[in-house]
């Protein structure tokens, strides 16, 4: 028996990041989006705990009990007093290492996928504790939609969407280090007075109606600067975007992706042809939001 979980991306179209905390995090107001670009992780029954991986970028996704798949087995086996002796195997096709929750939408999709063949029942709250247990994305990666998130990202409030926002996607030549970038963003605001991250009510209003040139004109990412000063580059690829078309143009979450919100399907497809044709990224993709959470597959 095996059973195989499907989960989306996410892109955060507005990111507010508050000073260090003394527990080294940081407060946030993370409005996180899903859509669709999917990972999908299958896990059955196995003499010991195992990974694989396959797709674009595998060859940089980590094998042993580091991978938050892994952690997640681990995590849910301990609370119901099993070992975690599962396969779990991951067809990857959301960018490794590219500020997309790809690491988290696995551990997400493996606790649901090995909650589902060991019959745990476990429930709803049960899981999106873990998941918050396992990292600040990890929990959105459940729910999918839209969301906002708050203290460290892990804690939730569903957001009204009113319609479908079309994306286009740089994946750049090398990943950045999540660590690293908050690292860097409290290096240039150190001395400086953080104010307490806020969700912009315009950008709520946006979303709830739909509108793209409104969210456009309100998506925002804090720690864009720190992802643009360990990563320079990074600054052509998003005026390349612009040039080309997109209504707004940002760093997705940590980055080194980069992505650029279209007014509707043939925007993003003109606007990721331009981009290929820039020379200022390693690939495109073109996808929408709201998507599903982690989402059992059969």
């Amino acid at each position: 028996m095996s059973i195989t979980v499907r989960v989306p991306a996410k892109v955060n179209v507005q990111l507010a990041v508050g000073a260090a905390r003394p527990d080294g995090f940081h407060d946030l107001a993370n409005v996180f989006l899903a859509v669709g670009l999917y990972d999908e992780v299958t896990v059955e029954p196995a003499d010991e705990l195992r990974v694989t991986c396959e797709g674009p970028d595998a060859g940089q996704v980590p094998l042993d009990r580091t991978n938050l798949a892994a952690r997640a087995a681990v995590a849910l086996a301990e609370r119901y007093g099993r070992t975690p002796d599962v396969h779990l195997h991951i067809a990857k096709d959301i960018p490794v290492a590219g500020g997309m929750a790809g690491g988290s939408a696995d551990g997400a999709a493996a606790l649901l996928a090995c909650d589902a063949l060991w019959g745990t029942r476990a429930s709803r709250d049960e899981l999106l504790e873990i998941c918050a247990e396992l990292g600040s994305d990890v929990p959105f990666s459940l729910v999918g939609g839209a969301a906002l998130g708050t203290g460290r990202g892990e804690k939730l409030t569903p957001l009204e969407v009113g319609g479908t926002f079309h994306w286009v996607f740089a994946m750049a030549e090398r990943g950045l280090s999540t660590p690293a970038v908050f690292r860097e963003f409290d290096r240039l605001t150190e001395g400086l007075d953080v104010p307490g991250p806020v969700a912009s009510e315009h950008l709520l209003d946006a979303l709830a109606q739909g509108d793209p040139d409104a969210l456009a004109a309100t998506v925002h990412n804090d720690l864009q600067p720190a992802a643009l000063s360990l990563f320079s580059e990074l600054a052509d690829t998003l005026a390349a975007g612009r040039a080309a078309g997109a209504l707004a143009a940002l760093v997705s979450g940590s980055g080194p992706t980069t992505a650029f919100l279209a007014r509707d399907t043939a925007s993003a497809a003109r606007v990721a042809e331009e981009l290929r044709a820039s020379g200022t990224c390693r690939s495109v993709r073109t996808a929408s939001g709201p998507a599903r959470g982690a989402t059992v597959l059969g």
